[in-house]
């Protein structure tokens, strides 16, 4: 992980900490993703809880002149990918975890 790359993540994750997300993982999808290096995923407990941790992470990148790339899902709240480019943020609602099991798709 080079010292932009980390200080980006680190940034990202403490983000997500901040806002109450629970069993925040990353997973590292270098040589296995064409489009990210890192996936950092974690669980939002409903629909406005996912919705207010991807708000709030574009919010603070946008603070910190950092630009996301795109943010998907946010109008029904069960499944947010935040795109910062070598980072991706990806929130979900513990069914939608448990059913797409991401840990597992990427290992």
């Amino acid at each position: 992980m080079t010292l932009q790359d980390k200080e980006l993540h680190d940034f990202l994750f403490n983000n997500v900490d901040d806002m109450k997300a629970e069993n925040i993982t990353t997973l590292d999808v270098r040589g296995k993703s064409s489009i990210t290096d890192f996936m950092i995923v974690c669980t939002g407990t409903s629909k406005r809880h996912v919705s207010s941790i991807a708000s709030n992470v574009s919010d603070k990148a946008k603070e910190a002149g950092l630009m996301p790339y795109g943010i998907d899902g946010e109008s029904e709240g069960e499944w947010v990918v935040v795109d910062m480019g070598n980072v991706m943020v990806h929130i979900l609602q513990e069914e939608h975890r448990e059913l797409y099991q991401l840990e597992k798709l990427w290992s």
